[in-house]
């Protein structure tokens, strides 16, 4: 036989060829992942070109940190896994941010990132970007896998995305060597080794005597109150979690990523009589929110001195007790458990006493006619209640727009200033409390929505991910940024108390133009100086559906340390004398 004929033998008898590149993408197009928020380098750049080729929509952003933030509200969004791929070692420690932000706040995520050799990495032989990526990883999310062989790309991709969504949803680190994407297989055996994963999240029903337990509980509430946290507004049992609400006819209190579950104007909203209905009531159910920092952990002033139960509902067990004792844990998932909450009410459900109702009723109506004139406000320079109360106009005219919000008296003022109408309509920076969320949440939230998109900024915490703006442009996003320009953080009035050239660590440049950055880019720049003046921007900007960005000039005496969170900045005992 001749050598010619030897290797036409040979190479019908090894057939199609795929490799890592390929694997990992039609793994995750297998499971229905359609967006990646990533920044290219080593080793991924050739990943991303080839997923943008097989059509995943490939967003490429300017810092890592921001992709992650876009991944992280995208899987709040979707319920699906939000992915974010970045380089090796300090690309990935970029990332990492962002992972433990979707972890502390039960987002779905999976961090996907190139890494360096592990004989070499193990050897500590000091190769490029030399890190142990997964050991970083693992404390700092729900799960964190590595995946060595190309055969196993299937299976691994597979249990990020059980990991990530299942039980209480977060973050995943998946780890890809860069030998792997190169590595081949026969593409018959690659195809087999993929792995469609089935009912990634099932459904955790909650015991039939914790739900009897709990309504017994309720039913013996003189002044009972629902608190509804974003784990609520993630389960998308919007349906549920209003008919529970109204058939109980029981008051509300929402956080704030649950603003919108039912319309802040509903007339069992306690919003506006938070701190009565904290103080008086004596029963609490809580539904997908956590009794920590940001409900003063249950206990101490705001929650005054009457006895309280607990009743609440978690998929996660060790959740309960975690700050006081909870008279009735039930645990499942929120959209089973609200249901049986329903069938187990029947249809003689008492509502609570009149007296407690239209006591919280009195409270809101009394706060809100308090509050109103100042939000009517016209002053120049502007105040914090005056430009919030335009946006407050142009969000309820506008219920299908998604509002991003981050800051410090910008975020604190925002919460209770602006009237939410429909569910996850409001993005904010969640349980941490972390700046920096706004650009990167703002551009997932029109990718994975297709809404118009408001994000209300103060100048600090824009500071973090503003150059996100360029971005914004390049896929010419219908996204609005307002930027409360005080000058500084909480105020721009802090002195150096020296009297040396250096200003104080909270104060900026003074009359900074943000709105010119944007122009730099593309978008279309505004300058205001009034809420009336706002109110024109903001709707036209939104009217015209591109990017833009308003500088909107607020009073640098305006603002409160720390915002309206407590004063938690500790504060020297010796300054103050």
């Amino acid at each position: 036989m001749s050598s010619t004929a030897t290797d036409k033998s040979t190479e019908e008898n090894i057939g199609e060829l795929t490799d890592g590149f390929h694997l990992v993408i039609d793994a995750l197009k297998l499971n229905d992942v359609k967006t990646i928020y990533n920044v290219p380098g080593i080793p991924i750049t050739d990943l991303g070109r080839y997923m943008q080729a097989e059509g995943l929509r490939v967003l490429s952003f300017r810092h890592e940190q921001h992709a992650g933030y876009a991944a992280a509200i995208a899987g709040y969004l979707t319920k699906k896994p939000g992915i974010c791929m970045t380089v090796s070692a300090p690309g990935f420690l970029n990332g990492l941010t962002a992972l433990a932000h979707a972890t502390t706040n039960c987002f779905p995520m999976i961090l996907i990132s190139g890494s360096s050799e592990r004989e070499i990495v193990d050897l500590q032989q000091g190769d490029y970007e030399e890190m142990d990526q997964l050991a970083i990883a693992k404390p700092l999310c729900k799960a964190a896998f590595r995946i060595l062989h190309a055969e196993d790309i299937g299976i691994g991709i597979a249990r990020a995305i059980r990991a990530a969504v299942s039980g209480r949803p977060g973050g995943v680190y998946l780890d890809l060597p860069a030998k792997l994407l190169g590595q081949t297989m026969d593409a018959i055996a690659g195809e087999k080794s993929l792995v469609k994963v089935i009912d990634a999240a099932p459904a955790q029903l909650p015991a039939p005597s914790a739900v009897e337990r709990a309504l017994n509980v309720i039913k013996g509430a003189k002044r009972p109150l629902i608190i509804l946290g974003k784990g609520a507004a993630y389960a998308q049992a919007d349906d549920d979690i209003r008919a529970f609400v109204e058939k109980s006819g029981i008051p509300y209190l929402p956080m704030s990523m649950a603003k919108g579950l039912l319309p802040d104007t509903h007339p069992q909203s306690a919003g506006p009589a938070r701190s009565l209905a904290l103080k008086e009531a004596d029963v609490v159910i809580m539904i997908g929110a956590r009794l920590n920092w940001l409900l003063s952990h249950g206990k101490g002033k705001t929650w005054g001195d009457k006895p309280k139960q607990f009743v609440q509902i978690d998929i996660e067990p060790k959740e309960m007790d975690s700050n006081v004792e909870i008279a009735a844990p039930v645990v499942g998932d929120i959209g089973s458990c609200v249901s049986a909450f329903l069938d187990g009410m029947g249809n003689d459900w008492s509502t609570p006493p009149s007296e407690w109702t239209e006591a919280i009723y009195a409270k809101k109506q009394s706060n809100i006619e308090r509050m109103a004139p100042k939000l009517q406000n016209n002053n120049v320079p502007m105040d914090y209640q005056g430009a919030l109360g335009a946006l407050r106009i142009i969000i309820n005219e506008r219920p299908d727009a998604i509002l991003v919000n981050e800051g410090a008296n910008t975020l604190d003022f925002a919460r209770s200033i602006i009237d939410m109408h429909k569910p996850r309509k409001r993005l904010d920076v969640g349980t941490w409390g972390v700046m920096g969320i706004g650009m990167g949440q703002a551009i997932a939230a029109a990718v994975e929505t297709g809404c118009p998109v408001l994000a209300v900024e103060g100048d600090s915490a824009f500071g973090f991910s503003g150059m996100e703006i360029e971005t914004i442009c390049r896929y010419n996003l219908p996204i609005c940024v307002v930027v409360f320009n005080n000058g500084g953080i909480y105020r721009g009035t802090d002195v150096n108390p020296t009297g040396g050239e250096d200003v104080a660590p909270t104060v900026f440049v003074k009359d900074a133009r943000y709105d010119k950055m944007m122009e730099a880019f593309g978008g279309v720049g505004y300058y205001v100086t009034s809420p009336d003046d706002l109110k024109r921007a903001v709707n036209e900007a939104m009217d015209f559906g591109k990017p833009a960005l308003i500088n909107a000039v607020i009073d640098e005496n305006a603002g409160t340390e720390s915002g309206r969170i407590g004063n938690l900045n500790p504060q020297s005992v010796v300054a103050k004398k």
